[in-house]
Order: structure tokens, then sequence, then C-alpha cells
């Protein structure tokens, strides 16, 4: 399983990233080769990361349930089936709004703990008005840990790595150690300011942690699987780093004079970031507004 040439995952990261931006009001899944058997599946919803191989599919998220249908097509193309496993990155519905689905085939759903509490119990995102009504059966992850796990799997040791209080307070990482990739889940929107869920339990800090939790497991040759974005490198998620930090350092200032989120976001911190970080879900008034709580 050799990782693909930096030549040919520049020319897919370009098509991939158009893909992930504009796949919200499409339900095609489209396919992105990374080894001879880890792919990243793209469509509307995060991205989804899989290993096919002997030992079965194995799945890292499952979008919107809509997309299950879709997603199983795409998984058959590549030689698998309805997946074995499927992790569970976060609780958030285009990350697991597939659970009943994979669940009534047979498919064991893994998270961690706090993220079968947050399906159990229902949720309400404010940012974008999306509730979510509790899950109970076959759309709960059967198994559930607090720290981390390692699944062997088609030849791959794959450690999946909790990173508390990140995008959310149930985030993992997923680590295929033997071919090099990662799958970051919403810890990192690769190009643009991301959602962070301060409501349930996300904050800034506690993402720019993650964020190094997954720098310290990478090298310059680590393919990088973002939760949405085009397919990525160490390169790209140092920047949103650096990013991240700017914000934390800027609006923490602020916070510390008294300042509320509303007045914070109306002296304008952020307008340096924009253009490289505002075009595409929240320009940097929009995103103070959502993520300023959690600094």
């Amino acid at each position: 399983m050799k990782p693909i040439s930096m030549m040919k995952r520049a020319g897919f990261t370009a098509i991939a990233g158009l893909m992930a931006i504009n796949a919200f009001a499409q339900d095609e899944v489209s396919i992105v080769n990374i080894t001879d058997n880890i792919h990243m599946l793209v469509g509307k919803g995060g991205n989804i990361g899989v290993s096919t191989g002997a030992d079965g599919t194995f799945l890292i998220d499952d979008k919107f349930a809509p997309m299950t249908g879709n997603i199983i097509e795409a998984l058959k193309s590549l030689g698998g089936d309805s997946a074995t496993y499927l992790v569970n990155t976060h609780f958030h519905g285009d990350h697991s709004g597939g659970n009943e689905n994979f669940g009534k085939t047979g498919t064991l759903i893994l998270s961690h703990e706090n993220v079968r509490t947050r399906l159990a119990d229902g949720s309400t995102v404010s940012a974008f008005n999306m509730v979510t009504p509790p899950q109970s059966g076959s759309a709960l992850p059967v198994i559930t840990f607090s720290e981390e796990m390692t699944v062997h799997l088609n030849g791959d040791a794959i450690n999946v790595i909790h990173v508390p209080n990140a995008h959310t307070d149930g985030d993992s990482i997923v680590h295929f150690s033997d071919s090099n990739v990662i799958h970051t889940g919403d810890v990192f929107f690769n190009g643009f300011f991301p959602f962070i869920d301060v409501e349930h339990g996300g904050s800034v800090i506690g993402t720019i942690n993650a964020v190094d939790a997954i720098l310290a497991l990478s090298n310059d040759d680590t393919v990088i699987i973002p939760g949405h974005g085009a397919l990525s490198n160490v390169t790209e998620l140092k920047a949103y780093r650096e990013m991240l930090d700017t914000a934390q350092t800027r609006l923490s200032k602020l916070k510390a004079e008294g300042k509320d989120a509303a007045a914070a976001a109306a002296m304008n911190p952020l307008s340096d970031l924009d253009e490289q970080w505002g075009t595409v879900m929240f320009n940097a008034y929009r995103w103070i507004s959502i993520i300023y709580d959690g600094i």
C-alpha cells in the first residue's frame, strides 16, 4: 500500500476541493484514491475514509441517511460491501446520519463514549437550527471507548484516538499507522473557518491541541483526510493551525478586556484572515459570533 505521489495528490486535491464545497446540493459520491486500499469518499456531508480488503470494509463516518445507498455503491466499486466496521468521528448528522441504515445491515459501529451519549440524548445545534431527535437501536455505536482503541484490519493498525473538547466533546482522529494516512474528522476544515460546536463542548484551544496531536503523528508524506474540504497534507494543516492560533490570541485579548461577542466581532479583529479563510462557510464576523464562547 504505497501513498500516492505528491504530484498526483496535487492534481486531485484541487478537484476534490471543488467537489467538497459544491457537493452540499448533490447526492453523488465521488472516490479519491489514496493508497491501493484506502480511499476518501466525497459528497454531501463530511468526508468519508474507507479501507477495503480481505478482512472487511472499514468506514470512517457515513454522511446523511439518504446518502447510504450511494455510499454502498461506491464501496462495492472498490471491491468492498456494506461496512464491516464504522467509526463515528463525532455525533453531527453529516457524519453519523447513516448509522441506522448501516447498523441494520450488521455494521459494527464504534465511537468515543460521548458520541453515543449525544446521539442517544438528541441535540440542537443552534448555529444551523439543526435539531436531531434522540437515536436508539441500530443507530447507536455498539462499542465505545474513553481515550484510544486500535483495530487491526487489512494489513494496518488503525488507531482511533479521542481528542478532547475540540470540534465537540467527543471527537476522534483515525490514524492508519502503517499507511501514513490520518482522518481528522471535523477537527480540520481544509481551507476555511471551521464550525466549532461550543454548545457541545468544543473550543478553539481544544481544536488547536487536537491539530497538534495530528501533527505529532505526521511527517511530510502523511496524507490527511479532513472532515471537510480537499484531501490535504501537513503544510496545509500547519497553515490552518496558525490561523486558529491567531484567532485564539486576538480574541482572548478582547475577551480579557471584557468585550462580548458582538463587540469583539464589530472590531473586525480577524479581517486580514477573511480573504483566505472566510469564503466558504463563514466570514470572520459570523465566525467570531459562533466561536467566541469557546475562546
